[in-house]
């Protein structure tokens, strides 16, 4: 029978991995804060069969272990030292290591794996913990839709051995999810997956990823601008690159790659990659409905979604192959500061002398067609007091397009009036709904918007063309 007390450390577990921090999730249980962080410990260790705060030490209470099972903890951990370091056998030498070997050598009493540690210690066989200073990191808190996705890819590997990367995706305010699954994580693939988000989630304020050479463009050459780089501009979405060697910063999507793990490809053997699709079609369709996500208020991913007006990039939009222009635009850099006052971005060390090491910054390229800056922040752009701490002279190899101004539809050319300054801020610029043709207007003129990023040959085939039209049309005129 399940306890009062059982039952309210469960809901502090539900409130955790839906993604409520320590100190709401006290305030909603009216505990402190270091419960909640003792049964998250104790969840983590032991699964929900801890939650019954059932003792876990041995039955024989003030009992000694006899000697001669200290001596086989010690002698079994020296054993599995040296398998590791001749690669013998998997390099775990830890308490459950041991205890999995000692129950194969059938030593009784079989010792729990706090008795393990505690011999280990007492003999000193184990390294102190190191205690790591833990970076504050500057984010951004979405309060709708469309504002942030996070973005991010998990190795995985098909029934005969081939290893696929599932790209995933989530809105972080409204939890509403998309991916797809790719043979390899090389650049144009996670091009492509981007291009899928904005064509089926919308357009968000900042799309976020990691820093991965697929989607940062290398660790080669310095100030280099890769192909999301370049194609995040052209779509009008501000890229946002994650701290290096920091998950918790990409907390959302990093939480949703464990439940695509469960339902997708727990308990089954995937043969391919459209296997793998079905799978995860299934498991999107399920999760955008779901109206138990404690986060979401009783609303499902999908209303929370659809809650929000947004601008998609057409279906029916390729960009060409090849590199494209740099068009002027912002991306953004979450980073720890180096001790030496110097914070990398984009490979290369840029100075930001006399800050806290323990207080990460927030640092914006501004590529503009007039010069372009790098701004190191001590806040995120959503705070509404944060403070510039340097700027820096970014150095751009390519010249910087103005953005051109976009409609929604290639059937509104005729109303659609030239760019004012109401209508060309950085972020106010529309790629089109989903399945509509899309047009640029250049000079008050509509121009599809292919045709303003398609190579010259091409342009030279579309001037003919319209040539052709024209003298059509005023050939037809004189017929009649």
């Amino acid at each position: 029978m399940k306890t009062t007390l059982q039952a309210e450390r469960e809901t502090s577990i539900h409130l955790r991995q839906a993604g409520l921090e320590t100190a709401k999730i006290a305030t909603k249980l009216d505990r402190s804060e270091r419960w909640v962080r003792k049964w998250w410990r104790r969840f983590q260790k032991g699964g929900w069969a801890a939650l019954a705060g059932k003792s876990r030490a041995p039955h024989n209470h003030g009992t000694e272990l006899p000697e001669a099972v200290k001596q086989a903890v010690r002698r079994t951990r020296s054993e599995l030292e040296a398998e590791a370091e001749a690669r013998e056998g998997l390099k775990y030498i830890g308490s459950p290591a041991i205890r999995t070997r000692l129950k194969q050598k059938k030593v009784n009493p079989l010792p729990s794996t706090s008795s393990i540690e505690r011999i280990l210690r007492d003999a000193e066989m184990t390294k102190p913990r190191q205690k790591t200073t833990s970076i504050v990191y500057p984010r951004l808190r979405p309060k709708t839709a469309h504002v942030l996705y996070q973005v991010d890819h998990a190795p995985h590997y098909l029934e005969g051995g081939e290893q696929v990367y599932n790209f995933n995706a989530i809105d972080a305010f409204s939890r509403y999810p998309t991916g797809q699954v790719f043979t390899r994580r090389r650049a144009k693939d996670a091009r492509a997956f981007l291009l899928h988000v904005w064509q089926e989630m919308g357009i968000p304020r900042y799309t976020q990823v990691d820093n991965e050479a697929c989607f940062s463009g290398g660790f080669t050459h310095p100030c280099v601008l890769g192909q999301c780089v370049r194609l995040a501009l052209l779509v009008d979405t501000e890229l946002l690159f994650s701290p290096v060697n920091h998950p918790q910063s990409n907390g959302t999507v990093e939480r949703f790659h464990q439940a695509h793990q469960k339902h997708v490809w727990e308990d089954t053997y995937l043969a391919d990659v459209a296997a793998v699709e079905r799978q995860g079609e299934r498991f999107f369709a399920l999760y955008r409905e779901r109206e138990d996500h404690v986060a979401l208020a009783g609303k499902t991913p999908q209303q929370r979604h659809e809650q929000a007006p947004v601008q998609t990039v057409p279906a029916s939009f390729s960009p060409p192959e090849g590199k494209l222009p740099i068009y002027a635009g912002r991306l953004h850099f979450m980073r720890r500061v180096k001790p030496g006052g110097k914070v990398s971005v984009l490979n290369v060390d840029w100075d930001l002398p006399d800050h806290d090491l323990k207080q990460g910054v927030w640092v914006t390229i501004e590529l503009k067609p007039e010069g372009s800056q790098l701004l190191i922040y001590d806040e995120a752009p959503d705070v509404p007091e944060r403070q510039l701490l340097i700027s820096h002279p970014f150095p751009v190899k390519e010249p910087v397009l103005p953005r051109p101004t976009t409609r929604m539809s290639i059937e509104k050319a005729e109303t659609t009036t030239p760019a004012t300054e109401e209508n060309t801020g950085s972020h106010d610029i529309a790629l089109g709904q989903s399945g509509a043709a899309n047009a640029f207007l250049v000079n008050g003129r509509t121009r599809p918007l292919i045709a303003a990023i398609v190579r010259p040959t091409e342009k030279l085939l579309l001037a003919a063309l319209a040539r052709t039209a024209k003298i059509v049309h005023d050939v037809a005129g004189t017929m009649y």
